[in-house]
């Protein structure tokens, strides 16, 4: 029992080192009251949409990937409707025979005329004189990623049955859009940092602007046997409450954003959004901002508390 309560004491102990809990109140506890949390507000609420997007574009990124990787998609390219027909079968039998390949579907024709209609109109689709033939399409999904070998191969596979065919890779017609999305995912990244490094900012002109309004009061708790760590726990207890206290708020306010801006994005019906869907462990990720923002500006708050006591006594 003795070794339990002395352990406990030692806990309490240092749970009051590390709050200062018990010390002279030095700055005024003003709260929401004063600007300080607002700004941690402002800055955390920025952090978490700025977090959120970069999370939602690495999962799309990721997830398109991971689909398109061993996709391959061929075009029968051939003015006459009967060839374009006889080659794209005698294709699908051709594609059979590789081991690699996983699935394999000709695309319907009313299916291609449903994705090309709002930009060519529906008046000649689908009709024998249509002066823009439609190529038939072949959409193959081979094992593991696709290189140019594999390209090479399914070109050499269908020489002689449609000499009509042009095979490309899926993944190759989303690259630039890829590295789009990859540079984006970069400036979030990028303002997530700068943001870090303006909420420093402010509460290092905060611990200074504290420092200098209650520079007689520290000269008389110094007089009195005060350490500088004594002092410095106080205002990096009271920067702790505030910076606790905005960056709930500013999650909240994040959450709501985030929230009115997934539904919004969610009508669009575009399965490239909805690679996108944030996973449980990105929400983890982002309801844990709060907490770095309060440990970021207590341990600011104490090393600008430290140094400027150095210079002044």
């Amino acid at each position: 029992m003795s070794m339990v309560s002395g352990l406990g004491r030692r806990t309490a102990g240092l749970l009051r080192e590390l709050t200062g809990a018990g010390e002279a109140e030095l700055v005024p506890q003003t709260r929401l009251s004063g600007p300080m949390p607002w700004v941690i507000a402002i800055m955390v609420a920025l952090t978490v949409i700025a977090m959120t997007a970069g999370l939602a574009l690495r999962n799309t990124v990721l997830s398109a990937k991971a689909e398109l990787e061993g996709g391959v998609t061929i075009q029968i390219i051939e003015a006459r409707e009967q060839l374009r027909k006889k080659q794209g079968e005698a294709a699908i039998e051709r594609l059979r025979e590789l081991p690699q390949v996983v699935s394999i579907r000709l695309v319907p024709q009313e299916e291609l005329n449903r994705l090309i209609e709002p930009w060519l109109g529906s008046a000649s689709l689908g009709k024998r004189d249509s002066a823009v033939p439609v190529p038939a399409l072949i959409d193959l999904q081979l094992k593991g990623k696709v290189d140019p070998r594999h390209i090479a191969e399914v070109e050499a596979a269908l020489a002689d049955v449609a000499p009509a065919a042009r095979v490309d890779a899926q993944s190759g017609w989303l690259e630039p859009v890829y590295e789009a999305m990859e540079s984006l995912l970069w400036l979030a990244t990028a303002l997530v940092v700068l943001l870090a490094m303006a909420l420093s900012a402010a509460v290092l002109m905060a611990s200074r602007n504290a420092l200098g309004s209650n520079r007689d009061t520290i000269e008389i708790v110094h007089l009195l046997g005060g350490t500088d760590s004594q002092i410095a726990r106080v205002f990096q207890r009271s920067i702790g409450v505030d910076a606790a206290t905005g960056g709930v708020v500013g999650l909240a306010l994040a959450v709501v954003v985030v929230l009115f801006l997934g539904r919004r994005f969610a009508g669009l019906g575009a399965g490239i959004v909805d690679n996108g869907a944030l996973l449980w462990s990105d929400w983890l990720l982002l309801a844990l901002v709060p907490l770095f923002a309060t440990l970021l500006a207590m341990v600011t708050a104490r090393l600008t508390v430290m140094r400027a006591l150095r210079k002044m006594l």
